[in-house]
């Protein structure tokens, strides 16, 4: 196996995560016996590797809506922070203006009482705008130090207060969408596993028996991928040892792509790593909810968001951010704690816990649990991220 995965062209694959073959096999049977009916006499059924795809592709597709939704849920909550904090500012500020104006019309008023001329303080009250009371300057010719000096606060919390206001007004704009990119993202996921729940409940026994059937030869194989991955990499340690006893360094990878070896993790990231996975292991039998990030259920990059703030890294939310969030490193040289990546859109994540395995929130239905990284063959693997 190749010691690190050449990167694909973005786009390649449909939107979203593979689900397990049970789930896939399970639609399958449901598609084909569908789209039998509605054949005609004579034509062939679509092979199960076909309908076992396009039913595939539904779970995908709600993994990436729900990465979407994530995002758009986390701008839609900085945004609304953003907007109470101008509305706040902006109460503030007219409560300055007010102020301000009502010394201004202390001005006006005692001018009326004594009879000294005209009203010029009164003048700067009927002003709609900083501006009108500029285009004014005879007028402030005339005004006293005092005077002059209350003109140009209340300029000032007026052109403060109008420029907030505007912030404000186009904050709230930008909310509204963030708050349509987020419904339209739920209602997506929605769709998705509501289709998928049909499609589903339609199954007959014997087709759950043959499910079950491709489910065990899959995780059989994947179980088998996963010992050849721990055997490599013990391999690889016993080199280094070996390569440090005799003063050699470091060996050189041996893997396909020629590059050398990406030194093993620091003293410091395995003690962060063991708290991630301490934490990731107590959320095991924990149910799989798109959206949430605990603490009594998890999505996939919730749940490793959550396990490395337990070992003090703060990672983003989304998959999309967090497979940048770090130093990618071969899968071969993989090291517990490491954040492993899925499918060409990045749409899944685990924590590696060593032996080609993992700690993952898999898709809606099940639960928090251990499993191969190849538990959907080695092609669905993307990339290995080292986050601290």
């Amino acid at each position: 196996m190749a010691s690190h995965r050449k990167s694909r062209t973005p786009g390649t694959r449909v939107a979203g995560i593979r689900t397990p073959a049970l789930a896939t096999a399970a639609l399958t049977s449901v598609a084909l016996l569908s789209q039998t009916a509605e054949a005609a006499p004579g034509e062939d059924r679509p092979s199960l590797e076909e309908v076992e795809k396009k039913v595939g592709d539904l779970y995908r597709q709600a993994e990436s809506a729900t990465e979407k939704y994530n995002a758009a849920k986390e701008k839609t909550g900085k945004q609304r922070k953003r907007v109470d904090t101008l509305l706040d500012d902006v109460a503030k500020r007219t409560q300055k203006l007010n102020e301000a104006r009502s010394e201004l019309g202390s001005y006006a008023a005692a001018q009326y009482r004594t009879g000294a001329g005209m009203p010029d303080t009164a003048t700067f009250l009927l002003a709609e705008t900083p501006q009108d009371i500029f285009d004014q300057r005879q007028v402030l010719d005339r005004m006293t130090g005092r005077q002059k000096a209350a003109v140009d606060d209340y300029v000032t919390q007026q052109t403060e207060t109008m420029k907030k206001r505007q912030e404000a007004t186009e904050s709230l704009r930008t909310l509204t969408e963030t708050q349509g990119d987020l419904k339209t993202a739920k209602a997506t996921v929605q769709k998705k596993l509501a289709a998928a729940r049909e499609l589903l409940s339609k199954l007959t026994a014997e087709e759950k028996a043959r499910l079950a059937a491709i489910e065990k030869r899959k995780q059989e194989e994947a179980a088998r991928k996963a010992a050849e991955l721990a055997r490599q990499q013990a391999e690889q340690e016993q080199a280094r040892e070996e390569a440090a006893q005799q003063g050699g360094g470091a060996s050189e990878g041996s893997g396909s792509t020629g590059s050398t070896e990406t030194p093993p993790a620091d003293s410091s990231y395995g003690t962060k790593a063991e708290k991630a996975l301490a934490f990731a292991r107590a959320q095991i039998g924990k149910p799989y909810v798109w959206g949430a990030t605990g603490p009594g259920s998890y999505d996939c990059s919730g749940l490793t968001q959550a396990a490395w703030k337990a070992a003090g890294v703060s990672l983003p939310r989304t998959t999309y951010d967090q497979v940048n969030a770090g130093t990618t490193v071969p899968v071969s040289q993989a090291q517990p704690g490491d954040l492993v990546f899925f499918y060409d859109d990045v749409t899944h994540v685990g924590i590696y816990i060593g032996n080609g395995m993992m700690i993952h929130a898999p898709k809606p239905g099940t639960y928090v649990r251990e499993e191969s990284i190849y538990y959907d063959g080695d092609s669905a693997i993307h990339s290995i991220v080292r986050p601290a």
